[in-house]
């Protein structure tokens, strides 16, 4: 038989996210696994992407990316972060952030080389590790006080290590990492020479007051952090897939070295429409940051009311449970169960470890939607008995 994939890809089947979709397509169950609102973003920015459509802006862009989209990136970098990033060489459109985070590895990573990611880790860093040929090795967050963190003495490097993956906020902990943890993480690259990519996709989704910091500001980390965001989650426009890196000019040439030949360019609607809203619509994002903080709370206490521990979310759209007081201890089994036994789809978060029985009891819930739906959803896992 014709092998059909190649070995360093075949860990990687279909992701669990297309796995729990499938079940609540065909149970009919609420779907709170994978992050995508139920509601649309801000009625301007929408307006900008027809009128784009309408008036021709349909079309190739250059490579790098629409001007307007890159001068609006630069402009809240600045704005935002205190970054200054020049957008004809410093920053660089991608089909969002899975690109950019797929094109940062294949360009700066050898076969070989050591990647570091912290784990849980989103599904694609692994991936895209893979495709360069190199090497992953996890540190692992754990809950101290509520709280997923890390230990220092978990971040070693070798001659092979050539940088570190940092997601924050931290899909799927929750998690924001706190000065102190990015000075760890800054000095640790610093000492070591290593590269930093930050995943920074939820940086506008961060509550109680608690700041998203880029390790880009950071003491000698501008130079050697390739900094990704995208307009998906700020934006409840997961489907329009528009990111970009910002980053120094040599690493930025490197990225869309490789990014050429992956998807080119993205769709200009969407650019201009990307670029409207990080100019002008903010204020919007504000108002979905405290939505989306009370629907975590509404969440929160009806998972604590069906038995899960819940553990502290600063960021993002989810909430991470411990299932061992409902008298359980495989979350991927429960998940596998909760469509037909509760009505109710979530994910398991062993699957995004290295070490999965450290994660084996962690189930990840999604709160980014409407809140007769976190109800409905709520008042089904608590009719139900689940241990």
């Amino acid at each position: 038989m014709v092998r059909v994939l190649v070995g360093r890809m075949r860990e990687f089947g279909p992701t669990i996210f297309a796995e729990m979709t499938a079940l609540a397509v065909r149970t009919g169950a609420i779907n709170l696994g994978q992050g995508f609102p139920d509601e649309d973003g801000p009625a301007a920015m929408l307006d900008v992407a027809t009128q784009a459509i309408l008036s021709g802006r349909n079309q190739y862009a250059p490579g790098i990316g629409v001007p307007e989209l890159r001068q609006a990136v630069s402009e809240h970098a600045k704005e935002t972060q205190g970054l200054s990033y020049d957008p004809d060489t410093e920053i660089l459109v991608t089909v969002g952030a899975t690109e950019a985070i797929a094109a940062a590895v294949l360009a700066l990573v050898e076969p070989g080389d050591e990647v570091i990611v912290f784990e849980p880790y989103y599904d694609s860093y692994p991936a895209a590790i893979a495709l360069a040929g190199g090497t992953r090795r996890a540190v692992p967050l754990r809950p101290v006080d509520g709280r997923f963190t890390f230990d220092p003495a978990d971040l070693r490097a070798t001659p092979k290590t050539r940088a570190i993956i940092v997601n924050s906020p931290h899909n799927p902990t929750g998690t924001v990492f706190t000065p102190a943890e990015l000075e760890t993480i800054a000095a640790f690259c610093r000492d070591h020479d290593l590269i930093a990519i930050t995943d920074e996709v939820y940086e506008h989704l961060t509550f109680d007051g608690v700041p998203h910091v880029s390790l880009a500001t950071l003491p000698g980390m501008r130079e050697r952090t390739v900094r990704i965001s995208s307009a998906g989650k700020s934006f409840s426009v997961t489907g329009w897939k528009t990111g970009w890196i910002c980053s120094t000019p040599e690493l930025v040439t490197a990225v869309t070295a490789v990014k050429q030949f992956l998807t080119f360019t993205s769709a200009v609607p969407w650019q201009l429409a990307v670029a409207h809203a990080l100019r002008h619509e903010l204020g919007w994002v504000a108002r979905l940051r405290d939505t989306l903080q009370a629907k975590r709370d509404r969440l929160s206490a009806g998972l604590a009311g069906a038995g899960f521990e819940v553990l502290k979310t600063a960021g993002t759209y989810f909430v991470q449970t411990d299932i061992r007081p409902l008298g359980l201890t495989d979350g991927l089994e429960l998940t596998r169960r909760l469509p037909e036994l509760a009505g109710v789809v979530a994910i398991p978060t062993q699957v995004f470890y290295d070490h999965a029985e450290t994660g084996r009891h962690y189930v990840r819930f999604a709160f980014c939607k409407r809140d007769e739906v976190i109800d409905e959803a709520v008042d089904r896992l608590t009719s139900r008995r689940l241990g």
